[in-house]
């Protein structure tokens, strides 16, 4: 199956500068999201990290909107007076008429204001909504769903808020609503029921149904064209969120997804192709040293290397500094996040480096939360252990030391046979006794409240890798977030990825994929798959991916065994890597992190909406997309010196072996880095066609009925087709 392409991130450059063709001025933005200051997935994280770009756009006209949870406001915002005249007395007349609606501003980078309203306190019109809904759209919520009641009541607030908005202007305003997701969706939906002046966008991250077949272990993707998507909506009993979803994908003047396979996904379950694809981004902190990154690798790689001390003790019988670790986070889902084909490569793994009489130790870490009763106590024991030969350690020393300092005072050379008496060595060996262990390190570091079902446990007893002393391949499975105040790993997520040496995201079901992006941006490379949406972006951006630490794993066109045996030998090849080879693929990994960055990731987003306004006011604006003239966008070449050798290189840390400091050097670090950046191919030419309507015809019938008497609009800007 062919990936189509909407107007994307094939060049980078490939859009041209708005700012003197758009004015802005009169414009306001809203933008609506069940995550606007309320985490649950990685819509937070995209509206959170994006909202700095967009408040420069934008600046006092720019308003997020989401539900009041007052837990996560008493952290996270700062309830101010609206500054905005027409937005005060819209909120007044709201909540004069029985609504809770709160102004604040969202304590995050970039400082963006914030419209909360509270769904619960207008739970007393749920029933009257829901009819008018299925009057309107014929769709049906029942009473049992609470997310979708949620879905409904946020719906009705939302474009209570925007119509009340309009008829508190003075003059006719030209309002941009872009939302996210079918939690959201509704607003849009009637929006255009009711006719208002507001250009709309509709952004979804990952399609409902989508989520749901691929957790159910179907063939996705090979299928994908063959779904009866009403009647699998059904069996799943999401059939009215389903209609939601789609209503709004039918009904924005512009839809857009967040990667190239997502909209292949939205064109056949949501039935219509989206007009842009907007990639997610990440605000990109540039060092202003080049081994800056690494050396904060070796600082949070010290932190991780103290875990294990602890987790392994009376085990280790392996070298530390030859130990690489990997790691794999993220929701718990175990086939759809490739937990499954990662523990059946390391196994395989296992095998490899046994057979090899490799000296190379593989800690595999899974950070997944599941649900638990309490830390292990034999994990909590290890840390216990590890710190009492610490501080056993640090007594031997201070008493050998003082010993030492009264020999050197005298003017005699200490007799070292006599610098450790009786009581050291006792103390000592007491220390060494302790750390005797009849069983196995385990491999879960909680208590797991049901054990015999969880499927990581359970493939970990079909494989076999139960940290014995013979195994190459070590597995720790903790089943919780990371967090500083842990008592057993307290480091942050974003610390504990810096001290790993590989992400490993092999997923079936990827939209987009933060974790492998937040890799890259830490210089840490990854492996992601041709499924993910980070990984076909990587492939479209980069002519050799592996060379850059990014492993692109075919999920697509291999099987299940194939797919495996690959992502095996990607982790044999990296074991095989010298310190400096590792070294220098997180220069070159950290060096990509500009493709990820907001300010590049964002015009996206700019497009969506600019093109919104046009089809929305075709009077007012006017929106053409011209052809790229210049080869100035990012598609990285090969490295442009060999791939990374122990002696055609040279490291950027000063973290590195003496053993390695003899090799023939012809590897600059700065130079390849320039070469990189300025030697970039030809953008790849996207169709252009001028005087185009939507890409969707209508509306979907679940939303067509409200939609009848909807003004039709035509627009002169030039589109870009899937």
């Amino acid at each position: 199956m062919p990936l189509a392409r909407s107007l994307s991130v094939t060049s980078l450059s490939g859009l041209e500068e708005w700012d003197e063709e758009f004015d802005l001025e009169d414009a306001v933005l809203f933008e609506i999201a069940w995550e606007v200051a309320n985490k649950v997935g990685g819509i937070y994280t995209v509206i959170q990290t994006k909202a700095r770009l967009t408040s420069e756009e934008w600046g006092e006209n720019y308003f997020l909107v989401g539900p009041y949870v007052e837990s996560n406001v008493r952290t996270q915002v700062e309830l101010i007076e609206p500054t905005n005249p027409v937005l005060k007395r819209t909120i007044d007349k709201m909540n004069a008429s029985g609504c809770k609606v709160y102004f604040g501003r969202w304590l995050i980078e970039g400082s963006p204001y914030v419209i909360l309203i509270d769904v619960a306190f207008t739970a007393w019109s749920l029933d009257t909504w829901k009819s008018e809904l299925w009057d309107l759209c014929d769709i049906g919520v029942p009473w049992f769903d609470r997310e979708a009641n949620d879905a409904v009541l946020f719906g009705f607030l939302t474009v209570w808020l925007l119509g009340e908005y309009a008829a508190q202007c003075d003059e006719p305003p030209h309002i941009v609503a872009h939302f996210h997701e079918w939690l959201a969706g509704l607003g849009l939906v009637l929006c255009r029921q009711r006719q208002l002046p507001v250009a709309t966008v509709f952004t979804t991250h990952a399609t409902l149904l989508g989520r749901y077949l691929c957790a159910g272990n179907v063939d996705f993707y090979n299928k994908l064209a063959d779904f009866n998507v009403e009647k699998e909506a059904g069996d799943r009993q999401i059939y009215h969120r389903y209609c939601l979803e789609r209503a709004a994908a039918h009904c924005a003047h512009v839809f857009t997804t967040v990667s190239q396979i997502t909209a292949i996904e939205a064109e056949h379950l949501l039935k219509r192709k989206p007009d842009i694809v907007t990639p997610n981004g990440l605000n990109v902190k540039k060092f202003s040293a080049v081994h800056e990154f690494q050396n904060l690798h070796a600082q949070s790689k010290n932190r991780i290397q103290e875990f294990v001390r602890g987790h392994f003790y009376g085990h280790m019988d392996f070298n530390l500094d030859k130990c690489l670790f990997l790691f794999i986070a993220g929701r718990y889902e175990f086939s759809n996040k490739g937990a499954d084909i990662f523990l059946e490569a390391l196994a395989r793994l296992n095998y490899l480096l046994r057979v090899n009489h490799s000296d190379v130790t593989v800690i595999a870490f899974f950070i997944m939360p599941a649900r638990t009763n309490n830390f292990n106590v034999e994990t909590l024991k290890g840390q216990a252990v590890r710190k009492q030969l610490w501080d056993t350690a640090q007594t031997v020393k201070e008493r050998f030391g003082k010993k030492l300092y009264e020999s050197l005072l005298v003017g005699q050379l200490p007799d070292v046979s006599k610098m450790l008496d009786k009581e050291d060595f006792t103390i000592m060996k007491r220390a060494i006794f302790a750390t005797q262990r009849q069983c196995q390190p385990p491999v879960c570091t909680h208590n797991m409240l049901e054990d015999s079902s969880d499927p990581i446990l359970n493939c970990v007893r079909r494989i076999g890798l139960f940290n014995s002393s013979s195994d190459r391949v070590k597995i720790i499975f903790h089943p919780e977030f990371l967090s500083s105040t842990s008592p057993l790993l307290p480091m942050d997520y974003e610390e504990f990825v810096r001290g790993c040496h590989l992400g490993v995201f092999p997923s079936y079901y990827e939209p987009w994929g933060y974790t492998p992006a937040e890799c890259t941006v830490m210089g840490i490379p990854s492996i992601s798959t041709n499924l993910s949406g980070f990984g076909c972006f990587m492939e479209e951006h980069i002519a050799d991916p592996s060379a850059y630490g990014i492993y692109i794993l075919d999920r697509r066109f291999r099987g299940v065994d194939e797919s495996c045996n690959q992502l095996t030998s990607f982790l044999f090849q990296f074991c095989k890597q010298s310190r400096r080879q590792r070294i220098i693929q997180r220069n070159r990994t950290e060096r990509l992190s500009d493709l990820l960055d907001w300010r590049y990731l964002g015009r996206y987003y700019i497009s969506a909406r600019h093109m919104a306004l046009a089809k929305a006011f075709p009077d007012t604006f006017m929106y053409e997309l011209q052809e790229p003239t210049s080869a100035s966008g990012f598609r990285y070449p090969r490295p442009a010196s060999v791939p990374p050798s122990p002696a055609l290189s040279r490291h950027s840390s000063p973290h590195h072996s003496e053993a390695e400091d003899n090799d023939d050097e012809r590897y600059d670090e700065d130079l390849e880095a320039e070469k990189d950046r300025v030697n970039i191919r030809q953008p790849y030419t996207l169709p252009f066609k001028n005087n185009c309507t939507s890409s969707a015809s209508g509306v979907d019938a679940a939303a067509r009925k409200g939609l009848n008497d909807s003004p039709t609009w035509k627009t002169n800007q030039g589109c870009w087709i899937l």
